[in-house]
């Protein structure tokens, strides 16, 4: 069935060719740049073959010379202005001996001379240097004027595409829009006929319209809080020997909340690392202080509360970095930084912001191997949406109980039963509550945590970004404010990071590709003066992310259609430039969502415990301590969106790892997108998808509007699915694929009644077995194209 559309084919390539044209960060479209810019073509090489042992670490600095700084490449003649033939770098590089060859043999990072001939041309071209672009502060470039677009992205996009002799592709068909759309902010498909209503919208302002409608819908959070839970390492349960639950799914409650109600980017950041230390601190800002806690920990009786909680230090300020900063910070915590210019001493010093987190009582005894585990502290709480739940029963008891009569009592105790049950729903949350007396943090030579040798320090931020100004020893809700403070601060850096990874949601990536580092490892922006322009308009219009998203998808560079011709392919393959939009298949959460949703099992409600989908039996066989079977879910719980999934670390959902989730025990900023047998195994036989093929077969065959002849079921169920009719070719082979598996269930009705009876399902007694069975088979295959999970 995977050759039923020639879509398919171009989706297997896109995903086959994600890195084809990209060497070190120097994308072919810009290689032949002239000259070669040193943020964009020539730090990337130097960092990656270079910086290593002539980069920022001293410790570990060869010749005392650093390539990273001006001063340094000048002596001796490192670098000749203009005159790469009298550079010593050059000669080094290009040289017979093997002894004089830079690099070294032995480290296996010889250039290419592709890189050899960036180098020299860009010390021919004066050898200009230039401070790493993301320490620096976005700066303002005037919006491009002779592109013709009025839209901000628009302007900054067609503007480069003149350069390239090329221009915005045509706006994608509206079928294709109102699909794309409903996948990026709610991460679910349009019913068929919100399809129809869109397709015939003669409004000029239909496309708004529909942005605003889905912006406001309560399950926009859900899609949007899956990238924010895989920068945090959210999981249900702790990581590391025998991975028992924690109690942390209103906290994933929370970050949906946090989107839907569109928290403000700042105030979110305060209160996940602070919330406990502002004033007045409500129940929703205790919730949110839940982030510190998420990191692995151990229960195991015989851990070394020092050692673990070195570990700990350690997780959380490589967290903090790559989330809020696009950094790598704890590379530096054994010794300073190779490529970036942090030291282990602000390693350390930013780890004292957390000495103060109440945290370490289950290194102490109170843990255990029980599950839920104990990771006190922890509070019980009730969800903004339980909370509003239980005060309109409230109200609605209130506005009864005045009256006497007996309508009236009928009504009172089927709600006050419900009240008590709203009321009994409450879960606990691990939280953060600051210590009196913050543990001691020492500089940890070679971070060695058994080594006393090194210098106790205070809170403090990284020096080369500047420094607090408090009157005390700073805390926690003074990082955060740093991280956001545009003024005093490095708001404008946090705001490139975090518009950087709201782009990588619409167009597949990043401005930056390399959303993980902004460092010297990582890539420059294919379009620096856009994401400026972003980052400064996010912070101009305080912290809006709702509004962010809007200016994204209103813009016609995210309207245009992702297909590519082949003169665009030979050009652009990697769409650097995007002269087009992106193809890729949906996440994990999304394909699973999709199913459910076409085939009318899917379960809406919004925020609620974890829940556990079908499972393989067995494969919880090896977790210990203690040992434990996965039981799932038997009621309706069971079709609950993806982002509810119990996220077991060390045995993550199958169909979730098939489908490229991590596993979060570390940040993610990017996921895979692989493409391979496993996950087509599980399209065809998780019984979850086969419950929704199921679902769909019933649909298909009792639904008064779907007609009685194969070719018209056929068209409903694919409509269902895709949110267009299949072709001839399309409905002849499914036609022929029905009567196949008609003719075989006809010779062995009882491989039908099998089918018919697997899952949660009800029996259908008003259903054929042979017919249900057959079309059963017929929408596994729809179920199962490319299209169905692609977002065009």
């Amino acid at each position: 069935m995977t050759e039923i559309r020639n879509s398919d084919l171009r989706w297997i390539f896109s995903l086959a060719l994600p890195f084809a044209w990209m060497t070190l960060g120097v994308s072919c479209t810009r290689l032949l740049a002239e000259p070669p810019d040193f943020n964009r073509d020539v730090r990337p090489i130097l960092a990656d073959k270079c910086f290593s042992c002539h980069g920022p670490d001293s410790k570990h600095r060869e010749a005392e010379l650093r390539l990273d700084v001006e001063d340094s490449t000048r002596a001796a003649n490192i670098i000749v202005a203009g005159q790469p033939d009298e550079s010593q770098m050059i000669q080094r590089l290009v040289t017979a001996n093997p002894d004089e060859r830079m690099p070294p043999l032995k480290t296996g990072k010889q250039l290419t001379e592709k890189e050899i001939q960036v180098l020299r041309r860009w010390i021919e071209s004066g050898a200009e240097f230039a401070p790493h672009w993301a320490y620096v502060a976005p700066r303002r470039t005037p919006m491009p004027r002779d592109s013709g677009e009025d839209n901000l992205i628009d302007a900054f996009i067609a503007a480069e595409l003149q350069k390239h002799g090329l221009q915005l592709a045509p706006e994608a068909d509206r079928r294709t829009l109102i699909r794309r759309l409903n996948f990026d902010l709610l991460g679910l498909p349009p019913a068929p006929e919100d399809v129809d209503a869109f397709v015939n919208q003669k409004d000029p302002d239909s496309w708004q319209k529909s942005v605003e409608q889905l912006l406001n819908s309560e399950h926009y959070g859900e899609r949007m809080a899956v990238f924010w839970l895989d920068l945090v390492r959210y999981a249900d349960t702790v990581g590391y020997h025998g991975d028992q639950e924690h109690n942390s799914s209103p906290y994933r409650d929370y970050v949906i909340d946090a989107f839907n109600l569109n928290i403000p980017f700042d105030q979110f950041t305060r209160e996940q690392l602070a919330g406990d230390l502002l004033p007045n601190s409500t129940e929703d800002q205790k919730i949110a202080t839940c982030y510190n806690r998420l990191l692995q920990t151990s229960h195991e009786g015989g851990v070394q509360p020092k050692e673990y909680l070195t570990m700990y230090q350690a997780d959380r300020i490589r967290n903090l970095s790559a989330v809020w900063m696009g950094a790598t910070v704890g590379c530096a915590q054994c010794h300073d930084h190779k490529f970036d210019p942090y030291t282990a001493h602000d390693f350390y010093t930013l780890a004292a912001f957390f000495a103060d987190i109440d945290e370490e009582r289950h290194l102490r005894g109170d843990g255990g191997d029980t599950l839920p585990t104990r990771r006190q502290p922890e509070i019980p709480v009730h969800t903004r949406l339980e909370r509003q739940q239980i005060q309109k029963l409230q109200e609605q008891i209130a506005t009864l109980e005045g009256v006497t009569d007996d309508v009236t009592r009928q009504k009172l105790e089927p709600l006050k039963a419900q009240l008590a049950a709203a009321e009994k729903q409450k879960r606990a949350v691990m939280v953060t509550q600051a210590l009196e007396t913050p543990r001691t943090v020492r500089v940890l030579p070679r971070g060695n945590w058994l080594d006393e040798s090194g210098p106790v320090v205070e809170p403090a931020v990284p020096a080369f970004l500047g420094k607090l100004d408090v009157p005390r020893r700073a805390n926690r809700l003074d990082l955060a404010n740093w991280l956001v403070d545009s003024e005093r601060g490095i708001g404008k850096l946090t705001a490139r990071v975090f518009v950087n990874r709201v782009w990588a949601l619409f167009f597949g990536a990043g401005l930056c590709r390399t959303q993980e580092d902004f460092g010297g490892q990582g890539e420059a922006p294919d379009y620096p003066e856009l994401l400026d322009a972003l980052a400064l308009d996010v912070i101009e219009h305080d912290w809006d992310v709702k509004h962010l998203v809007r200016t994204i998808v209103m813009s016609r560079t995210y309207r245009q259609s992702s297909a590519a011709s082949p003169e665009l392919m030979e050009k652009d393959s990697d769409n650097r430039l995007l002269a087009r939009q992106s193809h890729w298949r949906l996440p994990a959460e999304a394909v699973r969502d999709t199913a459910l949703a076409v085939s009318g099992l899917l379960n809406r409600q919004v925020g609620g415990p974890s829940v556990r989908p079908y499972q393989p039996a067995g494969y919880y066989r090896h977790l210990n301590f203690p040992k434990r079977e996965y039981v799932s879910d038997t009621n309706d719980s069971q079709w609950r969106r993806g982002v509810y999934v119990h996220w077991q670390r060390q045995f993550l959902h199958p169909m979730m790892k098939a489908f490229d989730a991590p596993s979060r025990e570390e940040c993610t900023a990017t996921r895979p997108r692989s493409n391979t047998p496993l996950a087509a195994l599980v399209l065809l036989n998780d019984p979850t998808f086969i419950e929704c093929a199921k679902a769909l077969a019933i649909s298909t065959l009792t639904n008064a509007q779907t007609g009685t002849s194969d070719s018209d079921r056929i068209r409903y169920a694919f409509r269902q699915v895709i949110s267009r009719v299949p072709d001839e070719k399309e409905s002849a082979t499914l036609i022929s694929l029905l009567q196949q598996d008609r003719d075989e269930f006809q010779k062995s009705p009882d491989s039908a009644t099998k089918i018919n009876q697997i899952g949660l399902l009800p029996k259908n007694s008003s259903v054929d077995p042979v017919e249900l069975a057959s079309w059963t088979s017929v929408c596994r295959a729809i179920l199962n194209l490319s299209e169905t999970y692609s977002r065009e």
